[in-house]
């Protein structure tokens, strides 16, 4: 069968000067491709952080000047309604003075302005220009009204100062991160500015009256904490090194002491009088007024000297961004000629050497897996034989590199093929060794329990019994322990019986293999029988099952075996109460079980699952089924179904009936037992 390599060499659709051509202009193209999506993609960038750019200064700035005469008519209207001397004035002065910013933002945030903005920025211009038209008809509302105007005139200007600050937001949104994180500090700063102009239109509300209801007053102290949180949070750690000595100047000075002070009085707890009033402290008003006619020209000055700082970076990053546009434009074209010359003359030098090193390793590419293959099914080669050389050329140089590449992979075929053969030769070698060790060790375990069993028949102490009892089980696991090694070394245990055996007598001598039989408990379904072949593979895997369940569940838990006559033969179960096992081991296990594979014992020695192996191979050799589960106790539930041709009828009773003795291994197989020993 042809490999994929073989298939795509064969193919005639592209020729190797057609390939190397390709390898010569496709890097070049790729390379050009990549050069004008790069320089492409620098310049969108550019455009539109410049068009953001631009959009701050023509939007961003008029905003500001909106922002701080919204929040000063909010306070003054909140004076007029409450009956201030003196607010009816301030308040036409300062009407004057917002109609003005404005106009200008109105002529500066129309669609021509705005068209290209994202689509955040866009939304929010919207909002604030459908927000400042509602604006005479809220200056009437004022005029016309009276205290109980007060909320609605507050809502107003809030959302429409809100509104402002989500334009401030969406404008900081660009797409230079940097300058989006130096936006956020400023916009922290809109709000900052905004927490204390809250408190000042709240409180305009009750110093002339001395009291604030008990829902404006609560306002007043979050306003006051949404500040306290603003600035320790999210100033002071983000502010650069010179707006943070200008901050903290101005929180060190009277004005702004002054100020905290009023808010720590107000924060203190008040409980309203029976018209649900607060009382506020009469002589806080005047102290309050000096201080924030004090605090405002500096919290704008903060302000603006940030946007000034926010807007110079910005055109830094700009113009950063367009010197290096024209670099990468520049050294982009450069590299993509270099490279398109660079490959046309190397693949066009190495082209007729390339085609004749193929040739000759795309024949040994077909042979290679083919003697790999014959080494694995146990067939003798000669390396010399199978180890084809690739042969230089003689017009090669003999230090050229592509040689230097045929000689090496003429080593290393051959050293794999060898290291191949050898370890071959030494694992049959090892399982033949192996092999008679273990069985030369059974046949000195087989005298070693016939003497046993004489003993035991001589004595009739009970204590020497008991310890000859015991002898004679260990002797048994050792046994069992042998046969292991000659299972897993590829061989087939020597006992033998004559006549079909009882299950429950096979259940009985599997419990009496492991150390801990007392745990075991049987439990059989009728009296089935099993064919005399059966009986010694049968007894064995029971015998490594229950140890294994017995190693992985905890004394005094029981391990319970349990056997029944089902429609295809028997069914043995082996459940414990132990660890258990997940779903990744009980897949592994039962993959296991269906496909033993050949194992390298020396690879293997510290494997805990050699029974697991041992049980596989015995399984795959008599056509046992082994499913490992999971039991309703906790642990595992071993399932071995045993075919219907390794059962025999009941036989004819003919007097007692002892424990079934395996045929006695005769000396001169034992002594020369090879692998193939039946």
């Amino acid at each position: 069968m042809r490999t994929r390599a073989s298939r795509r060499t064969s193919s005639k659709s592209l020729s190797l000067r057609t390939a190397l051509l390709i390898l010569a202009f496709v890097p070049g193209v790729a390379l050009a491709a990549l050069w004008a999506v790069t320089s492409g993609q620098t310049f969108f960038d550019f455009q539109r952080q410049a068009a953001q750019g631009r959009l701050a200064e023509k939007a961003g700035q008029p905003s500001n000047a909106v922002y701080y005469n919204l929040q000063e008519e909010r306070r003054l209207s909140a004076e007029r309604l409450a009956g201030q001397a003196g607010a009816a004035e301030a308040l036409t002065r300062q009407r004057h003075s917002t109609d003005g910013a404005v106009a200008t933002f109105l002529s500066l945030s129309d669609d021509s302005a705005v068209g290209d903005a994202p689509a955040e920025v866009r939304d929010a211009v919207a909002d604030a220009r459908q927000a400042i038209g509602k604006l005479s008809a809220q200056r009437s509302l004022v005029d016309d009204g009276d205290a109980d105007q007060q909320e609605a005139v507050y809502r107003y200007y809030t959302d429409l100062i809100s509104v402002d600050l989500k334009l401030f937001t969406a404008l900081s949104h660009v797409d230079n991160g940097r300058i989006t994180t130096a936006s956020q500090p400023l916009v922290d700063l809109f709000w900052t500015k905004e927490m204390v102009s809250r408190s000042d239109a709240l409180l305009a509300r009750g110093w002339s009256r001395g009291r604030l209801s008990a829902k404006d007053y609560q306002q007043v102290q979050q306003a006051v904490l949404g500040q306290s949180f603003l600035q320790n949070a999210k100033l002071t750690p983000y502010l650069p090194a010179d707006l943070v000595a200008v901050w903290q100047k101005m929180t060190s000075g009277a004005a702004w002491q002054s100020k905290t002070r009023v808010e720590q009085t107000l924060l203190h707890p008040a409980a309203p009088d029976a018209s649900g009033n607060v009382r506020l402290p009469a002589d806080r008003q005047k102290p309050w007024r000096l201080a924030m006619d004090t605090l405002k020209p500096q919290l704008e000055g903060v302000i603006e000297e940030r946007t000034d700082q926010v807007v110079a970076e910005g055109k830094d990053s700009v113009l950063s961004l367009l010197r290096r546009l024209v670099l990468t434009s520049l050294i982009g074209l450069a590299a993509v000629v270099a490279v398109v010359l660079t490959t046309w003359r190397l693949t066009r030098s190495l082209r007729l050497r390339i085609r004749r090193l193929q040739e000759q390793a795309e024949a040994l590419e077909k042979a290679l897996p083919e003697v790999v293959e014959r080494l694995g099914r146990g067939e003798d080669i000669d390396v010399e034989t199978e180890a084809r050389a690739i042969r230089p050329q003689a017009e090669d140089g003999a230090a050229d590199e592509l040689t230097r590449l045929g000689q090496a992979l003429n080593l290393a075929r051959t050293s794999a093929l060898q290291a191949a053969v050898n370890q071959a030769d030494q694992h049959r070698g090892f399982e033949r060794l192996l092999q008679r060790i273990a069985r030369r060790t059974q046949q000195l375990i087989g005298q070693q329990l016939k003497k046993l069993d004489e003993m035991e028949r001589r004595h009739e102490d009970s204590e020497v019994l008991d310890g000859l009892f015991d002898l004679d089980h260990l002797t048994a696991r050792l046994r069992r322990y042998e046969e292991n090694l000659v299972i897993l070394s590829g061989g087939t245990p020597h006992r033998r019986w004559r006549k079909p055996v009882a299950l429950l007598d096979v259940m009985r001598s599997a419990q009496g293999e492991v150390q801990d039989y007392q745990r075991v408990v049987l439990d059989l379904d009728g009296s089935p029988w099993l064919a005399a072949r059966a009986v010694g593979p049968v007894s064995h895997v029971l015998a490594e099952l229950i140890e294994n369940a017995l190693a992985f569940s905890r004394p005094p838990s029981p391990v319970e075996v349990r056997a029944a006559t089902v429609s295809r033969g028997l069914a043995i179960e082996v459940e414990d109460r132990g660890l258990g096992m997940d779903e990744d081991q009980l897949a592994e296990a039962n993959a296991l079980m269906l496909r033993p594979p050949r194992l390298d014992i020396l690879a293997h020695a510290e494997d805990i699952r050699l029974g697991l192996h041992v049980v596989a191979r015995l399984a795959a050799q008599y056509g046992l089924g082994v499913e490992f589960r999971s039991s309703a106790y906790g642990g595992t539930r071993v399932v071995v179904l045993v075919p219907g041709e390794l059962t025999v009828a009941e036989p004819a009773p003919r007097g007692p009936v002892g424990v079934p003795a395996p045929e006695p291994v005769p000396a001169a197989a034992t002594a020369t037992a090879g692998p193939q020993d039946p």
